[in-house]
């Protein structure tokens, strides 16, 4: 499989600034550069540059010596925004170590899953989710817990009693970091194409399987970042972007754009913790002069509807990136004007390490996801993996400096997934302009064929947010006898009195006849995802 990533290993070998041998020399860069400044903030507390870069070294040492780790081993990570995420994540980075991403709301299935797949011999949990880590932790590879209570960095709490002690090693964060401050750190000897991070897919189609990210992979998001950030007239190094940051870091998208973009680059992301108490984060927002901010459409959806939307000051945000899930149009109007600031929709994948299009300052078009980033090459194509020219529709292939060297333990998935010039399939349908503008159309496999003819729900679920009644939509295809398949849409509304009959009416204003939802089901909420993705195929289960 060599060849398939020889186009990748020549992007990557181009950006190599002299003197750096993997991402950690970025991380060394910075802390020297940016020492004194804020890196992150949680909590009300305050992070710099200096404390990432001592409290890491401090637990990498730690997890190399009394943790017993070597190179390569993999330590997962099931923590929410709060300051241990970056001290942990750096610190197994700069250790040699692999890092698995772990959402903390994962059920006991899908974290035993995980656990056992990764073969993570070390988790770092916090301790509001040892219920469920004492359930699966003993049918795993882990062999050593390293637990955190959410106030430990404000002051070392006690820690908790739990069984897990009696069946493998428990210890708190504090005692690591403690135990490692004046251990010697082995030099990471890592190259660009040793893996750094295995970022688990969300299991939208069957069991959930990681994306081998190199440091490599990450490097060029750096410089990738680094091109978008020049093409903003008003950014300057001197003045230290300043995030808020709800997105979870353990998402690919919070994890590029918090944890490496903005540190690489001096500035400071103000961690959320649970960005679904919306009231919490905007009264966060109003004590902040932030000039950046980024979400994904369900919470702007949320944010606009809050009586504490008008209270932020907007004056200094300098954009708000949306990616994750695609973006209402009706939603980014209203945002754009309440605001005064500009949107920019983006487009990643964690195969492709968060990023493959993004809007930017001086080439920015609502309602597409911008131009492609430097490093990379896209093309669109037909089932049969033909090239089609701009204008029509077919699936968005991509490679690229920033693309996944496959599916970890999973060569036959890779090789579905990579064809043998390196180029990614992404499953989404997209149109490229001929001035270089891409829209994504839909997920391939969430298109629905109504009588031969295709139909994206996207299309439809964007006439039903322009219904002035409606908060959120969702649209699934389901089995029909006379059609092969009918159109099913499921919406949250804030009109009780909001009858079936005028919502299909409604549509029928503005869709052709085979594209109109034969069936409307009102719900007090759609399924989520933690970073707030609708998700389509817990409707199609139910």
């Amino acid at each position: 499989m060599s060849n398939r990533f020889a186009y990748c290993d020549r992007v990557v070998d181009s950006m190599i600034e002299p003197g750096h041998r993997n991402l950690l020399d970025i991380f060394d860069q910075s802390v020297k550069q940016f020492a004194d400044r804020v890196a992150f903030n949680a909590l009300g507390q305050d992070m710099t540059f200096a404390e990432v870069e001592r409290q890491s070294r401090a637990f990498a040492a730690w997890l190399r010596s009394d943790g017993g780790l070597q190179p390569g081993d993999r330590v997962a990570i099931q923590l929410p925004n709060l300051l241990q995420y970056p001290v942990a994540a750096w610190g197994i980075m700069r250790a040699g170590l692999v890092l698995v991403n772990t959402n903390p709301l994962y059920t006991e299935r899908e974290l035993e899953h995980q656990l056992k797949d990764s073969g993570a011999r070390a988790i770092v949990m916090v301790s509001e989710f040892l219920g469920t880590a004492e359930k699966v932790l003993p049918n795993t590879p882990v062999e050593t817990l390293i637990v955190t209570n959410i106030f430990d960095m404000m002051e070392a709490q006690p820690a908790p009693e739990t069984p897990l002690a009696d069946k493998l090693r428990v210890v708190t964060l504090p005692e690591a970091l403690a135990g490692g401050a004046d251990l010697p750190l082995p030099a990471c000897d890592a190259g660009m194409k040793d893996v750094v991070v295995l970022q688990y897919t969300g299991g939208t189609t069957g069991v959930a399987k990681g994306a081998v990210l190199t440091h490599g992979s990450f490097y060029t998001y750096v410089h990738q970042a680094e091109a978008m950030r020049a093409d903003d007239p008003d950014y300057s190094t001197d003045k230290p972007e300043v995030l808020i940051a709800p997105l979870p870091i353990y998402h690919i998208f919070g994890f590029t754009l918090y944890l490496i973009g903005n540190f690489s680059s001096g500035g400071q992301s103000v961690l959320i913790p649970d960005p679904r108490n919306l009231d919490g984060m905007m009264d966060i927002m109003k004590s902040y002069r932030f000039t950046g901010f980024a979400a994904v459409n369900t919470m702007l959806v949320g944010m606009l509807q809050n009586p504490k939307f008008d209270e932020i000051d907007w004056r200094h945000n300098r954009g708000t990136i949306v990616g994750g899930a695609a973006l209402v149009p009706e939603v980014a109007k209203e945002w754009i004007a309440r605001t005064g600031s500009k949107l920019f929709e983006g487009y990643g994948l964690s195969e492709t390490t968060a990023v493959v299009c993004v809007n930017t300052h001086r080439h920015n078009r609502l309602g597409t996801v911008g131009k492609k980033q430097i490093g990379e090459e896209i093309k669109i194509v037909d089932p049969e993996g033909n090239e089609l020219p701009d204008g029509e529709e077919g699936e968005l292939v991509v490679r690229g400096g920033q693309v996944m060297r496959g599916y970890w333990n999973r060569p036959e998935a890779t090789e579905e997934a990579i064809d043998e010039d390196g180029f990614f399939r992404t499953g989404d349908v997209a149109v490229r302009d001929p001035d270089g503008f891409y829209r994504i159309v839909d997920r391939l496999k969430d298109m629905i064929i109504v009588s031969g003819f295709n139909v994206y729900p996207n299309e439809i679920e964007n006439v039903v947010y322009e219904h002035p009644d409606i908060v959120e939509a969702a649209v699934i295809g389901k089995p029909d006898p006379k059609s092969g398949e009918a159109v099913a849409l499921y919406a949250v509304t804030k009109n009780p009195a909001l009858s079936e009959t005028e919502l299909k009416d409604f549509c029928r204003q503005h869709l052709t006849g085979y594209k109109i939802p034969k069936t409307v089901t009102f719900m007090d909420e759609l399924p989520k995802s933690a970073v707030g993705k609708i998700l389509r195929r817990e409707l199609r289960d139910q």
